[in-house]
């Protein structure tokens, strides 16, 4: 489908592969990945432990998970950077550009949340996190076109990718474990700021990366139609990536990729906004989060990446995406056992160091979420074709977050009604039990993916 990407693999050596790590390309692609990974978290599962700690009831931190519905109408999004050049800096081209007005408003709006007491002025901490928001799914867009445009063969788009795995992995950490120790030290709105002034990483890779010539020419060529024709080009804006999705890959086909892509993930949306809460309900500190996350949680992280990787080469991207989705359900569904033990308990001691329970778990679904992200990111990207980029990965993205941003602002609702005649610990428990429940559907839709791919057409 990707015409930029149409060449086949081919057997690479282990040497081929070292030196393709050393690619400017690939560096700049971590660079940008822990760019867009920065807010992700900030707008989201952080943002809950911050407003847990000021005293916003649960059902309300819930609510305000909703922010990340802007990463849903990534298509909307999609459709701008597509076919509009950015303000100021369009002279640097249409990826580049739109790459720097967004990590400009990204870093804007976190320094804007920062500015915001939650208990004294909650309306304008949510504004900017709206705003952030919207930046974010925007930067995410563009840098998902530029990583499809940018990649020579297929063997490149894979390392891309897990370049930008990479690089999203490590803001996730810096943002879930890392600034939980600064928060301890410094205060959340200081947090806030630094991390805000983060995004500088992003800015310095989108000034140095090259803009995707094959893919400049055709937007261009667009575009000029778009000037003589203005309704055409703006129905090809708007509807044109859907009709040409649906056409190259038919109706029934194109629905059951949009329907997995919104299942395999679920799971893991729905349990996102109680995390913190869940962690500081069984009295788990703030340090001994950031040291598992930080270590064992980036080492499972890391493991998952490479293996999703090599499972994709080696099994190809339907069995890995199956694997994935059996793997998520049952990471997310083991944290209910400390619900129900209502705390964390040592295992095992290996050389003196005692080995508990939250690690191992927590080791497990790092290892499960990075695998499962890989195949889907992998196998979403090769979906696109050029001249749509930007608006059809936004799509895809769109379907697999638009059903679990909007559920899982229900999450703290869930948890309450679960409270009731129950204690709290065993009500998260449950939770978890649902949210790994509702993983299992995903499984069956990926089978139902991998026999329709295998059926001749």
């Amino acid at each position: 489908m990707v015409e930029a990407v149409a060449a086949g693999p081919r057997r690479r050596r282990m040497a081929d592969v070292l030196g393709a790590l050393g690619r400017p390309k690939v560096a700049l692609m971590l660079a940008l990945g822990f760019s867009s990974g920065l807010p992700f978290m900030l707008i989201g599962n952080t943002l809950g432990f911050w407003l847990a700690e000021d005293g916003i009831k649960i059902a309300v931190i819930g609510f305000l998970s909703w922010i990340t519905l802007t990463y849903s109408i990534k298509f909307l999004w999609g459709a701008v950077v597509d076919r509009i050049r950015a303000p100021l800096v369009g002279f640097l081209g249409r990826r580049r550009g739109w790459m720097i007005v967004t990590q400009l408003s990204v870093g804007a709006g976190l320094i804007g949340m920062s500015l915001s007491d939650p208990r004294a002025h909650l309306g304008v901490l949510t504004v900017m996190g709206i705003v952030t928001g919207v930046a974010a799914a925007s930067q995410d867009t563009v840098i998902d076109a530029w990583r499809i445009e940018s990649a020579r063969d297929a063997d490149e788009l894979g390392l891309l990718t897990a370049a930008y795995s990479l690089g999203f992995r490590a803001a996730l950490i810096a943002t879930e474990a890392l600034i939980l120790l600064v928060a301890q030290a410094l205060g959340w709105p200081i947090a806030y700021a630094l991390y805000g002034a983060l995004m500088v990483v992003g800015l310095a890779a989108s000034l140095l990366a090259r803009e995707p010539s094959r893919a400049d020419e055709i937007m261009e060529a667009k575009a000029e139609q778009t000037r003589r024709h203005p309704l055409a080009g703006l129905g090809d804006a708007v509807v044109g990536p859907f009709i040409q999705f649906f056409q190259a890959h038919g109706l029934a086909m194109a629905l059951l990729m949009l329907t997995t892509i919104t299942a395999y993930h679920l799971c893991d949306y729905m349990r996102g906004p109680m995390s913190n809460p869940f962690y500081q309900a069984l009295g788990i500190a703030k340090p001994t989060i950031a040291a598992v996350r930080a270590t064992v949680g980036l080492g499972g992280s890391l493991a998952g990446i490479a293996l999703g990787g090599l499972s994709s080469v080696r099994l190809g991207v339907g069995r890995t995406l199956i694997i994935g989705a059996i793997l998520q359900p049952i990471g997310i569904a083991a944290f209910a056992f400390l619900g129900w033990h209502g705390g964390d308990w040592t295992l095992t001691t290996i050389v003196g160091v005692p080995i508990t329970a939250f690690a191992a778990i927590m080791t497990f679904d790092s290892v499960a979420i990075g695998y499962s992200g890989v195949a889907l990111i992998a196998y979403m990207s090769t979906l696109t074709s050029l001249g749509y980029t930007a608006t059809q990965y936004a799509l895809l993205t769109s379907a697999l977050t638009w059903s679990g941003k909007t559920l899982k602002g229900f999450s703290g609702v869930i948890v309450d009604h679960l409270n009731r005649g129950r204690s709290l610990t065993d009500a998260y428990a449950l939770f978890y039990l649902l949210c790994g429940a509702i993983g299992l559907p995903a499984i069956l839709l990926c089978l139902a993916l991998a026999w329709s791919s295998r059926r001749p057409t």
